[in-house]
């Protein structure tokens, strides 16, 4: 196995995070970049290098990507890690927390993209993954920016891969299913300010109080790592990676069930 240079966003916990260390461990160089830098103390430990990156300002993806063609001369693989959530009621939510959504879950990646590809066309090859969610074809109630965040990254990700596949350029998407991750940690506290005085304040308080109790079932991150790790060192990775608890289930039901059907399906523990 050739050793690539990997750039791993959302580095600071979870899925971020358990991937760069998988591909540490695998012998691979690697940048995990957030901008939480004290919570990367595990991958620079493992021979890792560290960067702080803000999705949300532009040049500071600018300078993570220079960093690492400055004392590498090359990128290989972009994993698109880093995301937020936002609950509400469409109604409710306001619409520049809905712009802020897009920019770190689909323009931040975007950008990302943009500043790789002339790279990796020059070596004629590259793995671009971008981590999406069962979200990404899946919709819930009062997660509508969410979602429709992951759709447009997955949307994104297709037409990408049609582009640059005359380059050498593999684009993977990755749709973990309920992991456990600290990424809806805030899940109840948003519910409740955003929608829990209004029209909406039944279904988000039943919400809220499923994700105070939380699930015990859930795959761990390192699922997800593993997976993206095969898919950088495959010769011809899958376009689509569903992996975790009920990712193949939900995705099932939901390509296979009536739209009426599902919603009836989803909504029934909160109505």
């Amino acid at each position: 196995m050739v050793a690539k240079v990997c750039l791993v966003t959302g580095a600071s916990s979870g899925i971020g995070r358990a991937t760069a260390l998988e591909l540490l461990r695998a012998g691979h160089t690697v940048y995990g970049a957030a901008r939480r830098v004290h919570k990367m103390d595990a991958i620079r430990s493992a021979g890792g290098h560290v960067l702080e990156m803000d999705a949300r300002d532009g040049e500071s993806l600018d300078r993570a990507v220079a960093t690492i063609l400055d004392e590498q001369q090359r990128i290989d693989v972009l994993v698109n890690n880093a995301g937020t959530v936002l609950h509400g009621a469409i109604e409710d939510v306001p619409l520049d927390q809905a712009r802020d959504q897009l920019e770190v879950n689909l323009l931040a990646p975007a950008r990302l993209v943009q500043l790789v590809l002339p790279h990796m066309r020059a070596q004629r090859s590259g793995t671009i993954v971008n981590v999406s969610s069962i979200g990404g074809e899946i919709s819930l109630p009062l997660g509508a920016w969410y979602y429709a965040s992951k759709h447009a990254l997955e949307a994104f990700s297709d037409t990408l891969r049609m582009e640059v596949e005359p380059f050498g350029i593999d684009v993977v998407i990755v749709q973990p299913g309920i992991i456990k991750t600290e990424f809806e940690d805030q899940t109840a506290a948003q519910l409740r300010e955003i929608s829990g005085n209004g029209a909406y304040r039944e279904m988000a308080e039943a919400m809220a109080r499923r994700g105070e109790t939380g699930l015990s079932e859930g795959s761990d991150p390192g699922l997800v790592a593993e997976t993206i790790r095969q898919a950088i060192e495959s010769g011809r990775p899958d376009t689509r990676c569903a992996v975790g608890w009920l990712a193949d289930k939900l995705l099932e039901l939901n390509r296979s069930l009536p739209d009426r059907e599902f919603d009836e399906l989803a909504t029934r523990s909160i109505k």
